[in-house]
């Protein structure tokens, strides 16, 4: 079984909303085509290492608060990171971030922290700011599909 990780911290009625959309990433006929995979969500706020020491690849999901990620994030990362930073390197990953006016901090610190981490982008992040549309949600699930089939290669 191939299992990837999406965790993410999502507080509010659209953010779930938007976890939602990268979880029915797994339900695509084109990934169970694939093979086995197993996407499993988790709380940034309940980092577990050996969830991640297990895990094949990577989905993060994040707001921009104040210009950075969400403090819950930033927790998983303090968390995990010695733990996992040698055995995980080069694993695929990608994420997004949801902001409301403002998400360059964010994104800086994703790229600093994943750079630090040695996991390897494999989808362009989604990132936005405003209102949760329709395209932004598909774009969550569209990148999160491809994590997830970049976890079998």
């Amino acid at each position: 079984m191939v299992r990837i990780l999406l965790i993410h911290h999502s507080p509010t009625e659209s953010t779930q909303k938007i976890a939602a959309s990268a979880l029915s990433a797994a339900k695509l006929p084109d990934l169970a085509e694939l093979g086995e995979l197993e996407l499993i969500e988790v709380a940034a706020l309940e980092p577990n290492i050996d969830q991640v020491l297990q895990a094949d690849a990577y989905v993060l999901g994040t707001t921009a608060n104040f210009g950075y990620i969400s403090g819950a994030l930033k927790h998983f990362f303090d968390t995990v990171y010695d733990h996992v930073r040698e055995q995980t390197a080069g694993r695929p990953f990608s994420y997004w971030i949801h902001g409301g006016y403002d998400t360059t901090g964010a994104e800086k610190a994703m790229e600093a922290l994943t750079t630090g981490i040695g996991w390897k982008l494999s989808h362009d992040p989604v990132v936005w700011t405003g209102a949760v549309e329709d395209s932004h949600l598909e774009q969550v699930q569209e990148m999160t599909a491809t994590v997830m089939a970049s976890a079998l290669e």
